[in-house]
């Protein structure tokens, strides 16, 4: 049985102290750290293959609304919180599941389970297949051939994957970081959490933002500005 390494945050000893004995009773966990510091476990999750993260909300420097935002879609969240009127933020931030304080090990279970039938449906799903020229991606129940150099830019939308060309748009069911490793360097390029862009079909770049010849406007990471410029050839 593959284990899913978990991450642990809360300011408060006893929260973490809880979710770890819990994690320990079931098979399939690992817990890989636990964090006082939200700042500190958001670079260690950037640096390590984490699939599911725990966390309370309330937390001094980064709470965890804001450390999911930062995040983006590449792990799930169970949020843990004495508080329940962070729960519709909570959703809105796309976490899996939220617990209340203090939580009950059948409830905390029950979670779990929804992240690992989650976690099994994304590595499920048909991943887009490359081959030389052109990609095959599951969209609408069969499988869509889309030439790369049709693909203008690919979208994070949730559970799901917008892959727009010329001709239209395409859907499929996969994660922005599978199709990241599917997309060559240097013709595609991850410019923010939810945008790959083929380097190809950008028409000018004003500041932050990156406009494509169909007409659409990107904003660029912070982080990612020095090296989409690079990859570009321009000198900033």
């Amino acid at each position: 049985m593959k284990k899913l390494n978990c991450v642990i945050i809360d300011d408060e000893p006893l929260g973490r102290d809880v979710v770890a004995s819990f994690a320990t009773e079931i098979p399939f966990i690992h817990v890989l750290a636990t964090f006082e510091d939200p700042v500190e476990a958001l670079l260690f999750i950037k640096a390590h293959p984490v699939d599911l993260v725990f966390s309370d909300i309330e937390m001094p420097k980064l709470n965890g609304l804001e450390l999911v935002r930062a995040l983006g879609n590449d792990v799930v969240v169970i949020f843990i919180t004495a508080y329940r009127d962070f729960a519709i933020d909570g959703f809105d931030t796309g976490a899996t599941d939220y617990l209340v304080k203090p939580v009950r090990f059948d409830r905390f279970l029950k979670a779990v389970n929804k992240a690992k039938d989650y976690l099994d449906l994304k590595s499920s799903s048909s991943k887009p297949q490359i081959n030389n020229d052109h990609i095959f991606v599951k969209s609408d129940g069969k499988l869509i051939k889309i030439l790369l150099t049709d693909v203008q830019y690919v979208e994070a939308q949730g559970d799901y994957l917008k892959i727009v060309t010329p001709a239209g748009m395409h859907s499929t069911q996969a994660t922005l970081k599978s199709m990241e490793e599917t997309l060559p360097l240097p013709k595609f390029f991850r410019i923010q959490r939810s945008f790959i862009l083929n380097l190809g079909a950008v028409k000018s770049v004003n500041g932050n933002m990156v406009e494509l010849m169909n007409g659409k406007s990107i904003s660029v990471a912070l982080n990612k500005k020095d090296e989409l410029f690079s990859l570009l050839g321009i000198k900033s």
